[in-house]
This record gives C-alpha cells, structure tokens and sequence, in this order.
C-alpha cells in the first residue's frame, strides 16, 4: 500500500522525506551510470583490439587501482586535494548547490552545478570501471576468436563492421546481467559517498536515519531500494531481448 508510517525525526509522512531527497541521489547516480559505460565500453573494446599492448597493460593498471579504492574513500581523498584545503581550491567541499544559487545568472548556475557534480559523479563511477571494462574486453575477445567472426573476415567484410555490428552486439550480452541491477544501485544513492559529500539524497537520508533511530524511515528506504533492484532485474532481461533477437518471452 506504500503506507511507509511517519518519520519520528520529522513528524512527516516516510514517502514525503524520501521523494524530497529521490530527485538528487537520481541525478548523481544517472550520470555516473552513463558516464562508467560510456567510457568503459569504448575502453573495453579497445583493449581487446590492442590485447597485449602497452596500452591495454598501463590502461589494466589504472582501472585496477581505481577499482581498488572505494568510492567513498576516493571522494575523501579528492575533496582533501582539490576541495580547498592544503592544496589546490578547485572544487566546492560539497552539498548538491551553492547557497546563493537562487541569484545566480544562468551561466553561474550551470557552471556552479558542473563544480558540485564532478567528484561525486567521479567516486560512483569509480567502482565499475573495472569490472565494466574488463567485462567487456573479454567478451569481445571471446566473440572474435568465433567461427561467425572469422567467416565474416573470409567474405571481406569491414573490420570495423565486425567488430562493432557482429562481435559487440553480442559481447553486450553479459553486460546486460549487471545493468538493470546497477541501475537499482545507483538510483537508490550509495549512504557513504552522500555522507562525504554531505550529498542530501536518499542515501545520506538512510545513514542518517540509521545514526538517529528513526526505524519507520531505514524500513521506508529499505523497501525503495529494494523494489529499484527488482526493476533492475526486470529490465535486464528486457535488454537480454533488445540485445540477442534470440531470446524471447513466449
């Protein structure tokens, strides 16, 4: 029934203090989303074409480091280097805008949401660099070593047309396992990152319920992020049929 109570921190309707906060912890999470597979796919690809070279072993190193910090730490660490404090004054130390927003010109407010956006954007994505690229390289290596591919190389197709109309659509297929449940994850908000970058989405909202008891609102953020995973789920077998015409519902 959505019935989720009321918060005992603000007297309030559970669904109201989480729809107030959906909205931020869904425009952080959608760009980092976007952003990880828009640079990993390209990335995969490429180090499968250059499997063995030093550009797919320098390019291996520093995904793996990358996926070696978590993203809250990442976030520490970068707001210590460029948030203003003993090094450089680059970024704001966090929060979703400005204060003064509201009298900001349009150009001020964009450049103002561009300067609070980069390092949460950069720690949500950070983690699944590397398992988005390495995914992806070795499925198109696995589809490029296939009796298909190397009849279409023997008829004198395009390399390019291969690789990028025959192998990789079908090297999306185990990408497609993880994306709906990525989805889930971060339209729901991650609780630290928000927490470090003092973020007021649904994430920080569920750490703080935690830290204040306030259990009707930990339940209320429990059954969201739990009903976003399920739909995740949903849709990654709505991409298996996008992507592979061999699968269907019947």
């Amino acid at each position: 029934t959505f019935d989720l109570g009321t918060s005992y921190k603000y007297n309030i309707p559970v669904v109201d203090v989480i729809t107030s906060r959906f909205p931020v912890s869904i425009y952080f999470g959608l760009i980092g989303f976007f952003l990880a597979y828009a640079v990993c796919i390209p990335l995969g690809v490429f180090k499968a074409i250059k499997h063995g070279s030093a550009f797919d072993f320098t390019s291996s190193a520093l995904v793996f480091m990358g996926y070696s910090i978590p993203g809250w730490a990442l976030g520490a660490v970068l707001l210590v280097l460029l948030g203003g404090g003993s090094f450089w004054d680059v970024v704001p130390l966090g929060g979703f805008r400005s204060e003064n927003w509201e009298q900001l010109g349009l150009f001020d407010k964009i450049v103002d949401q561009l300067h609070h956006t980069i390092l949460p954007v950069l720690a949500y994505a950070a983690g699944s660099f590397a398992t988005l690229t390495v995914l992806t390289k070795n499925s198109l290596m696995e589809n490029l070593g296939q009796d298909y591919v190397r009849t279409a190389f023997a008829k004198g197709l395009d390399e390019r047309r291969v690789i990028f109309v025959h192998a990789l659509r079908n090297s999306l297929i185990p990408i497609c396992t993880g994306l709906g449940h990525a989805i889930g994850l971060l339209m729901a908000g991650s609780y630290l990152i928000e927490r470090v970058f003092n973020i007021d989405g649904i994430g920080y909202l569920g750490y703080t319920a935690i830290i204040e008891r306030d259990y009707a609102v930990v339940m209320g953020v429990l059954v969201i992020n739990t009903f976003l995973i399920l739909l995740g789920n949903i849709l990654s077998d709505v991409f298996y049929v996008l992507v592979d015409p061999r699968i269907r519902f019947q």
